[in-house]
């Protein structure tokens, strides 16, 4: 695809893709019939990807885990030995020679498979993804799905590629996947608020983990081993953790694009060397054509409030969505109180139905598009400059390293000063 693109040809390209949302019309694959076994591959043998492979294995009673690859060999056979432990331990299959470990790892599991579960860091999605279409398979993605445009840009394409073969392509986006959310959004589309005027959100969450440098770990291995708190493998916490509300607020919005972002950020609390170049809070406002604005604040603090909430301001009211409720104030309040789910089950539970069906899901457009708008709102933070979205889709900057090798050097990662740090 080409790496400069126009507001109007992203739209054209995306919009593509938006008819294969899993909300919208599906397009036509092959049927998998009940009788015929569903080959899940993991890719990324972390917490995250662990979980996606428990969910993948309950959401259909003719699949089998039959290949395995991370970067780390621990890693691995910790995540093996705790899906052996669960319920569908007997539909896993994963013998020591599809066990896969290293850089190339994903090769061999996309060779394996009918499905591919992403959930690596989020740098590497835009290549892994690609090689899955290519070979013709079935993917669940993780989100983010890229820490650059550039990334996006492939990403998309990849998509493209997909809803020509008729692959599904699911997002780990879950709160689309959520019944409470469906509902409440439903709603608010339906006019229940009225003109969207304004959205505030809240994130506040403590700390995560660190993992201690040891001698033998080349700096590479030093990154990997830490991705979170490097730039070039997270995207910054805004784009890996926080896109679940960006990803909610776009959805809101109907995935119309932000005309433009600005903000600030830093490092208040996490300012150690152990802490990589991304930042412990950021504070962003879109803007969008229609007037309305949406301003969000994340951060992630030890000893400090936590809190995560939406609220949508339309002119008859508001919507809140929080972790206590969701509910609409427009004269008569409503609260959700219809029937409860998982979204990270249903997102599987569908994925794997329509592989059924032969109506596969492409979920492209909008995770690509949420991804992009975290994207801007770091590059607003990091530089102290409005970004746009034509800014923020064509930008060039590429976080890729020189090589993927375990003595070769990661990209350089310094800590951004806004108002220094230049726009790419």
């Amino acid at each position: 695809m080409n790496s400069s693109l126009s507001r109007r040809e992203f739209l054209k390209t995306s919009g593509a893709i938006a008819a294969t949302t899993a909300i919208g019309v599906a397009h036509v694959h092959a049927q998998k019939s009940p009788g015929e076994t569903l080959r899940v591959g993991l890719v990324g043998c972390g917490g995250r990807g662990t979980g996606a492979a428990a969910q993948a294995l309950a959401a259909d009673s003719n699949v089998k885990l039959v290949a395995m690859g991370d970067a780390f060999s621990d890693r691995l056979q910790l995540s093996l030995g705790t899906l052996k432990k669960q319920e569908i331990g007997p539909k896993i299959d994963v013998p020591e020679k599809n066990q896969f470990v290293g850089f190339d790892a994903y090769q061999k599991v996309i060779e394996l498979s009918d499905v591919v579960l992403l959930a690596t860091p989020p740098h590497f999605r835009p290549m892994h993804l690609q090689a899955a279409i290519d070979a013709g398979k079935h993917v669940f993605a993780e989100k983010p799905i890229a820490v650059d445009a550039t990334g996006v840009r492939k990403v998309l394409a990849a998509c493209e590629q997909a809803r020509k073969k008729n692959l599904a392509v699911v997002s780990g986006l879950a709160t689309r996947y959520t019944n409470s959310y469906r509902e409440t959004v439903k709603r608010i589309h339906e006019g229940a608020v009225g003109a969207i005027r304004g959205l505030h959100v809240h994130d506040f969450r403590g700390p995560i983990w660190v993992k201690p440098r040891q001698p033998e770990w080349t700096d590479m291995e030093y990154h990997m081993r830490n991705w979170y708190y490097f730039t070039w493998l997270s995207g910054d916490f805004n784009v890996e953790q926080h896109i679940h509300l960006l990803d909610l607020c776009a959805w809101i919005m109907k995935d119309d694009n932000p005309v433009r972002a600005y903000g600030a950020g830093g490092r208040a609390v996490r300012t150690g060397a152990e802490y990589g170049n991304i930042f412990d809070h950021h504070s962003v406002t879109y803007e969008y054509a229609s007037g309305a604005r949406f301003s969000t604040t994340c951060r992630q603090m030890s000893g400090c409030m936590n809190e995560i909430i939406t609220l949508v301001m339309g002119e008859k009211g508001t919507a809140n969505f929080s972790q206590r409720a969701l509910e609409i104030n427009a004269g008569e309040k409503w609260v959700y109180r219809g029937d409860k789910n998982v979204g990270q089950q249903t997102e599987h539970d569908e994925l794997f139905a329509s592989i059924r069906s032969g109506k596969v899901i492409n979920n492209g457009e909008y995770m690509s598009k949420s991804t992009l708008m975290a994207i801007m709102g770091r590059m607003a933070t990091y530089t102290g400059q409005a970004i746009t979205w034509e800014q923020a889709m064509n930008s060039q900057e590429n976080l890729v390293p020189d090589r993927y090798d375990w003595d070769g050097k990661p990209p350089e990662s310094k800590v951004a000063i806004p108002g220094v740090t230049k726009v790419i």
